[in-house]
């Protein structure tokens, strides 16, 4: 049994925060599923490498065609990708009774804070790809709570993104069961419908350690102490939101919801690659293991894990040490609703601004395949 199944026995699973072509079309993703991976991430940045750095979809866009029509083109490629992702993992979705052998694609990260933008595009998404393991990524936002609840009432399958504070993720898990008692109100059925909520755990440390470090440089006295509370921010974060998942399980609503064969919206440790070489590779994989959680990892997380990960169950170990890290953080003038509330700008940015420049770039790998033709 490798450290991929070990996580399982725990109750988390393991997903793949990549695609691209040639693991779809070489066997790779194949041999992926047989070591224990269980579904799969993708974003516009993910895209953006795949289709800008390489020259696995050159006769995709050779033969589309329309291919001045990057809009179109980009839905093309993006949804073959996703598509042949889907009907991989589907043997391990039904296998695992419709909880677990997902694929993941967003909505445009243009339309971030426009609720029925979201909807309809989401929609649109849903019925082209027409497969009950696809999700559907709807970012944490303001407008993209309301959105979450109207495509859970519908029926489709939603990977909450891009969340960030502690509020913001009650409001997501009230969303998610109200789109349930939604359904089961107008009498639907309230089984088959699944949902993840993807907190994003390494950001969070950049930002607080970066302040950290100018608190330190500002009073000189309490530099041991600020010091002693770098790369904590994170994991503390993480399993203060672990709580909340737990403590909404008890909820009279989620439990007469989950009687009728609802499933629970896991949590979803997102960004967990470790961005400081000095912290441990997979301090935001060790940290984080528990029953009904999820890890995305990117392949160079995927291949430590295989390696080197130390499985035990970790996601509510010491939770009075997290909380008073949180608490030192707030009493050195580090505000987590602050800290949170620029990372969700910032992450809204990124993913916004790398979806312009996939859409240039694919503007641009189109006319150059159309002048070799």
């Amino acid at each position: 049994m490798n450290n991929v199944e070990r996580l399982w026995e725990q109750g988390q699973s393991i997903w793949f925060d990549f695609i691209r072509r040639d693991l779809l079309e070489d066997g790779e993703l194949e041999r992926l599923i047989g070591l224990g991976l269980r579904g799969m991430t993708s974003n516009p940045t993910i895209f953006e490498k795949a289709i800008d750095g390489s020259d696995d979809y050159d006769q995709a866009i050779r033969e589309f065609p329309h291919p001045e029509d990057t809009s179109a083109l980009y839905d093309a490629l993006t949804w073959a990708d996703i598509g042949r992702a889907a009907d991989l993992f589907r043997p391990l979705y039904d296998a695992a009774g419709g909880q677990d052998g997902f694929v993941s694609i967003e909505v445009s990260p243009t339309l971030a804070h426009d609720t029925a933008g979201t909807v309809a595009e989401a929609r649109r998404i849903w019925q082209a790809l027409a497969r009950p393991n696809i999700m559907i990524k709807v970012p944490a936002t303001e407008a993209g709570i309301p959105a979450i609840r109207h495509l859970i009432r519908e029926g489709l399958n939603v990977n909450v993104t891009l969340i960030f504070a502690l509020e913001r993720y009650r409001e997501v898990i009230n969303a998610y069961w109200s789109g349930l008692q939604d359904r089961a109100d107008q009498g639907k059925p309230v089984d088959g419908i699944a949902s993840v909520a993807s907190f994003f755990v390494s950001r969070l440390d950049t930002l607080v350690d970066r302040l950290l470090e100018e608190r330190e440089k500002a009073s000189p006295k309490d530099r041991e102490r600020l010091q002693a509370l770098h790369g904590q921010a994170a994991v503390a974060n993480a399993r203060e939101a672990y709580a909340l998942f737990t403590e909404s399980l008890t909820d009279a609503r989620a439990r007469a919801l989950r009687g009728r064969g609802a499933h629970v919206q896991r949590p979803l440790w997102a960004s967990t690659s470790t961005k400081n070489p000095a912290y441990p590779d997979l301090l935001y994989v060790d940290s984080l293991i528990g029953p009904h959680t999820v890890n995305t990892v990117p392949p160079a997380t995927w291949d430590a894990i295989l390696d080197h990960a130390r499985v035990e169950r970790t996601v509510d170990r010491d939770l009075a040490h997290s909380r008073q890290v949180l608490a030192d953080l707030e009493a050195f003038g580090i505000s987590m609703r602050a800290v949170t509330e620029q990372l969700e700008v910032e992450g809204v940015k990124s993913f916004a601004d790398s979806f312009t420049t996939l859409m240039q770039g694919l503007e641009r790998k189109a006319r150059a395949v159309s002048s070799r033709s």
